[in-house]
């Protein structure tokens, strides 16, 4: 199945306020209306001040964005899920299984996990949102 032929793709990540709402926003900005994208988590966080900084620097809006956990999904016809943490993937999997959806791995840093003063912080979340823009324009291609 070529990647970009898909007409709906699903992010999950841990808290689905990081990784999982960056890359649905980078999808939603290359895609638009073209292919159906949502995003959640094993949980559903809080809005993380971070990660709407650094996708408000490359013009994406997440401050609208609210977390979801698989459960609270609206729908659950996709072509393929792509889980950023390791838990994540293993829930997809359990998602997937009565369907025929495609689960992909794609290893992602957490960058809630980085100390130190805003700026160092702030160049994490910055790293991953970089990896996710160019992971999503390498398999979903404009």
């Amino acid at each position: 199945m070529n990647d970009f032929r898909v007409s709906a793709v699903l992010f999950s990540c841990e808290m689905n306020v990081v990784r999982s709402a960056m890359a649905e926003g980078w999808m939603k900005h290359f895609h638009g209306r073209k292919v159906y994208v949502d995003s959640c988590g094993l949980q559903a966080g809080e809005p993380d001040p971070f990660a709407i900084a650094v996708m408000a620097e490359v013009g994406i809006d997440l401050s609208k964005h609210k977390a979801k956990t698989f459960d609270q999904l609206n729908d659950s016809s996709f072509d393929i899920i792509v889980a950023l943490a390791p838990a994540a993937q293993f829930r997809a999997i359990e998602f997937s299984h009565a369907q025929a959806i495609k689960v992909a791995f794609w290893p992602t840093t957490d960058a809630t996990a980085e100390y130190g003063n805003r700026e160092r912080r702030l160049d994490a979340y910055r790293a991953v949102r970089d990896y996710l823009r160019d992971r999503i324009l390498e398999k979903f291609p404009v």
